[in-house]
Order: C-alpha cells, then sequence, then structure tokens
C-alpha cells in the first residue's frame, strides 16, 4: 500500500502540469461544492438565529382565542374560565424532557395616551410585564445595571422595577434610571436595575406581517415582580409560559406537549374558543430554511456536473498514463506482479490524483465562500461535515474512474506489453 502511495505521487510530482490540468475539473466541482454548502449554512443559521435567537431556546406558550393571541388590555380583560396557571402544571411542564427552566408572566401593551406608566411629566409606550424570579434566565436576559429581582421583592411585595435599554432611551433619555421613581398605575415603584437581551438579532421588517411578528422585541419594556402585578392590574390574570428548552431542536416538542398540558389544566369553559399555543419559531424557520435549501440544490447539481467532467478527466488521463507506462506493466507481470498488484497501483494514482484535488477544492470553495460573504454580504458557514464528505467523495471518483484504466492496465499480455514501441 505505502509502495502504491508513494509510486503514485512520484508519478503525480512527475508530470506536475499534466497533473494539476487533470485536478482542475475536481477543484472547481468540489469549490463550488463547497460555496454552496457553506452559503446555504450560513443562510439556515441566519434565518434560526432572527427568528429563535442565538443560544436563546426559548418556547414561548400563550392563550389564544380561535387562530389569534389572545391580548389583555384595559378594554379586553381577562376571559373568565381561564385559570392562572397553578403551581401543579409548573410542576408538569418542569418534568417535561430537555425542559432546562420554567417561567410564568403577565404582559400588557402599553401607550402614552393610556397614562399607565410615567415618569415626571413623560408618559411611556411600550410593554409592561409582571415576571417571576426565571423570567430573565428563560427569555435570555442579562443584567447590565443595578440588581435584579430578590426573593423579597416577590415575598415581601416590594414595589421595584427593572427597565430595558430600550425604556432608557425612551423614557429617561439615555440617563441612568436606578434610584429613580416610575408611576405604574398610580402606584411608586423604584427602578432597581437595566436588562438587555444577551443576543440579538439584526430583524428584518419589510412586511406588516414582519412587523407582528417581530415588534414585541423592537419597543421598550418595563419589568415589574409577578406578586406585584395585582397592585398595578387585575387578581387572576392568565399567564403566558416561558419554557428554556436544552437546545433549539427540542423546542418543537416541548412547546407541543406543554400547549396539551395548559389547555387541559387551565382552561374550564367551552365557550371562545380558547387554547394555549406555542410560537413554533423552529417550524417557521424549517420552511423558510426548505425554501433556500430548494433553490440551492438545484446549484448543488449543477456543481456536481463539473465534478462528472472532472471524473472523465482523470479517467482520460489514467488511460494515458497506462499507455505510456505499457512496457514497466509488461516488466513488472512478467517478473510476477499479479493482476491484483496492477489494479491497485493504478487505482491509488486515480484516488491520489483526485484527493488532492479535492482538498486544493476544499481550500477554495472555503476562500471563495468568504470572500463572497464578505463582498456581497451574504451569511457564510463553515460545514465541516460537507468537507469531509467532499474529499471522501473526491476520492472515490478517483476510484470510479480509474477502474476502467486500471483493468486495462491490469489485463495487458506481458509478452505483447513488453513489445510494444
Amino acid at each position: 500500500m505505502f509502495e502504491n502511495i508513494s509510486l503514485a505521487f512520484q508519478g503525480i510530482w512527475g508530470h506536475k502540469m499534466r497533473s494539476f490540468l487533470t485536478m482542475l475539473g475536481i477543484i472547481i466541482g468540489i469549490a463550488a461544492i463547497i460555496t454552496i454548502v457553506s452559503t446555504i449554512k450560513g443562510t439556515n443559521d441566519q434565518i434560526k438565529e432572527s427568528l429563535i435567537g442565538s443560544g436563546t431556546n426559548a418556547v414561548t406558550v400563550q392563550l389564544y382565542q380561535d387562530n389569534y393571541a389572545y391580548t389583555i388590555s384595559n378594554w379586553n380583560p381577562a376571559p373568565e374560565g381561564v385559570l392562572p396557571v397553578s403551581e401543579e402544571t409548573k410542576e408538569k411542564l418542569q418534568a417535561l424532557d430537555n425542559v432546562v427552566s420554567v417561567s410564568l408572566y403577565c404582559s400588557r401593551r402599553v401607550d402614552s395616551y393610556d397614562g399607565d406608566v410615567c415618569y415626571g411629566n413623560k408618559s411611556y409606550s411600550g410593554e409592561i410585564y409582571g415576571v417571576d424570579e426565571h423570567y430573565f434566565d428563560a427569555a435570555g436576559y442579562r443584567l447590565r445595571n443595578g440588581r435584579g429581582f430578590l426573593a423579597e421583592d416577590f415575598d415581601s411585595f416590594r414595589k421595584v422595577a427593572i427597565v430595558d435599554e430600550g425604556t432608557v432611551t425612551r423614557l429617561f433619555g439615555g440617563a441612568d434610571p436606578v434610584g429613580q421613581i416610575l408611576e405604574i398605575k398610580n402606584e411608586p415603584f423604584t427602578v432597581v436595575g437595566v436588562v438587555s437581551e444577551s443576543t440579538k438579532s439584526d430583524y428584518a421588517i419589510e412586511t406588516y406581517r414582519d412587523y407582528t411578528m417581530y415588534a414585541q422585541n423592537t419597543g421598550g419594556r418595563v419589568f415589574i415582580p409577578l406578586a406585584d402585578w395585582p397592585i398595578a392590574y387585575a387578581f387572576d390574570e392568565p399567564q403566558t409560559v416561558i419554557l428554556k428548552a436544552a437546545s433549539t431542536d427540542d423546542m418543537t416538542a416541548i412547546g407541543q406537549q406543554a400547549e396539551d398540558i395548559l389547555t387541559d389544566s387551565q382552561i374550564t369553559t367551552n365557550q371562545g374558543s380558547f387554547s394555549y399555543k406555542s410560537d413554533d419559531l423552529m417550524g417557521q424557520a424549517a420552511q423558510l430554511q426548505e425554501f433556500s435549501n430548494a433553490t440551492n440544490n438545484q446549484l448543488l447539481w449543477i456543481a456536481g456536473i463539473s465534478l462528472l467532467v472532472g471524473g472523465i478527466g482523470v479517467m482520460n488521463i489514467m488511460l494515458v498514463t497506462v499507455t505510456e507506462r505499457t512496457r514497466e506493466i509488461g516488466l513488472k507481470k512478467a517478473i510476477g506482479a499479479r493482476k491484483r498488484r496492477i489494479l491497485w497501483q493504478f487505482l491509488t494514482e486515480a484516488a491520489a490524483l483526485t484527493s488532492i484535488g479535492g482538498i486544493l477544492g476544499v481550500a477554495a470553495g472555503l476562500g471563495l465562500s468568504r470572500f463572497i460573504a464578505s463582498a456581497m454580504g451574504t451569511p457564510s458557514a463553515v460545514s465541516y461535515p460537507a468537507i469531509a464528505v467532499a474529499v471522501l467523495f473526491s476520492m472515490l471518483i478517483g476510484v470510479v474512474f480509474g477502474m476502467i484504466p486500471a483493468v486495462k492496465a491490469a489485463n495487458l499480455n506481458p509478452i505483447d506489453a513488453l513489445r510494444r514501441e
């Protein structure tokens, strides 16, 4: 085996230009495939991150009426027959496979003309949340300034608040809000901290559907302890649930199981077609990825044609090599070399030729994908399985297309081979 590999590299190095031109089809084909696969993976990762957020893995399960999320507001009170999430139900959710944590919250969308949230003579437009102790971790928030909520804040019903960076800009003009007093439904709440999302995505809002999907992620937010929610609003409001999954791949299954548990345990009325539904962001990402892949798969087939052409080139040059080395083959067979040894010698040379082409193609593909990503602003990501498959596939091409020349060499009659000029 090692002797065959050594002879293969000697043959390739002895005809450097011819070998390079033979490998060129393989290099171009592999480079095209690596570039396309890197673009596909980069696009898919971007889609997933835009919808889900890198590393958040949060599944939101909220109350729906028919096919629309039920929004509680000053003019749309909590529906009768829908209970708050009980501790028993929360324990069932926490017991689901691959659930890291469970968080409950209530929320309202407030506008400046409502006057629900004020600072001095300014009224606030944005979101207000009543959250439990696990919310910031489950929803992917990080403390930027001040402190988070303490157990005593919940136990003693302390009127404290945490704001996000959007609220700092809109309501406090960018000044440090810690220690300042917010009026929430005419009750004073002291700001104790500032948070921001751990990971942010750049949302492309081009249609109304995009707006409704992403609007909740782009406005300011004010957070108060869930225990204080009745002080500002009402008792017995149904909560929204956030489940933090172990990985993004677990999100869809966890969301579907949580839907069933919440619908069965929290809804006691048959009127109004109420149910709990999860935001299947993984499903939406999969649909967008499928559309992207359908287009790019056509390009992969086109790139595959260049590999076929490269393989034909390898077969052609190996036939030429067999012709050039006929006397050598005849001499080897005359002194006792078997067909199998001659066969493996030429298959090894063909495989070495295409493997080198595959490695060069991978390098060219990675460089080209980065250049395109930089020049055109398109996403790109390295797919290590694709690199491994590309190199192995290029080797396979050498074996397949080198088979005919190798068989021809192995079947040469030693006497005729020695007589040939």
